[in-house]
């Protein structure tokens, strides 16, 4: 690459919608599945992708997407491989941090809290229901370690099919789930000329558990 390449001229406007106090819901698990039915409605190619981040007990950070694969007012979950650099820093570092964004809406929400892993009994029922190709790859790939070739890795799918002809292949201890247990929301909508709204879901201490909600400037 010669040369600097320059984005500064590189912009859109948003002018989707607006977002108001009065239309929010005050429970933000029901705003965010709100706002998820909508991305979905508006045919957001994959609506329950999410950015998450993380670090290590450093504090160095790492950030990667991963799918969001069920919630309640417990958390937000996903499962992968708990050996992964993502399940080491978790272990040493039980904090993340979420974005979902969905430009179809103008519209991003941003979730951080503390981090626990989901049960045994929880990742195997999803374990269980996942489609087989994608169980076999779960069980074949010890996640972000060095493989030699594309080869290599196609063999040790092979192995297990010939081990377990019959589809039943287990759920590797180290695979699972885990869940985000929000400390704080954002809801943020885009507007014209960058005069965004945003508004912030919190739990104070002194409000008994009780989620305050205010605006945020742009």
């Amino acid at each position: 690459m010669e040369g600097e390449i320059d984005h500064r001229s590189t912009r859109r406007d948003f002018v989707h919608s607006e977002l108001h106090r009065k239309d929010l819901n005050p429970d933000p698990f029901h705003q965010f599945s709100a706002w998820l039915a909508a991305a979905i409605a508006a045919h957001n190619f994959d609506a329950t992708a999410m950015a998450l981040a993380t670090s290590d007990a450093e504090g160095h950070p790492d950030v990667r997407i991963v799918l969001l694969k069920h919630f309640d007012e417990s958390g937000l979950c996903w499962y992968t491989d708990q050996r992964s650099p993502m399940g080491q820093q978790l272990a040493a570092n039980p904090q993340a941090a979420a974005v979902f964004y969905w430009p179809e809406n103008d519209r991003q929400v941003r979730v951080h809290g503390a981090v626990e892993k989901l049960s045994d009994v929880e990742a195997d029922a999803y374990f269980q229901q996942r489609p087989e190709g994608s169980r076999f790859a779960a069980a074949a790939s010890e996640q972000s370690q060095p493989i030699a070739s594309r080869a290599a890795l196609e063999q040790r799918v092979a192995a297990l099919r010939a081990r377990y002809p019959a589809g039943d292949v287990p759920r590797n201890p180290a695979w699972g789930g885990y869940r985000l247990q929000p400390e704080h929301f954002e809801f943020w909508q885009g507007r014209r000329s960058r005069l965004h709204d945003r508004f912030r879901y919190s739990r104070p201490a002194d409000t008994g558990g009780a989620w305050v909600i205010q605006r945020l400037m742009p």
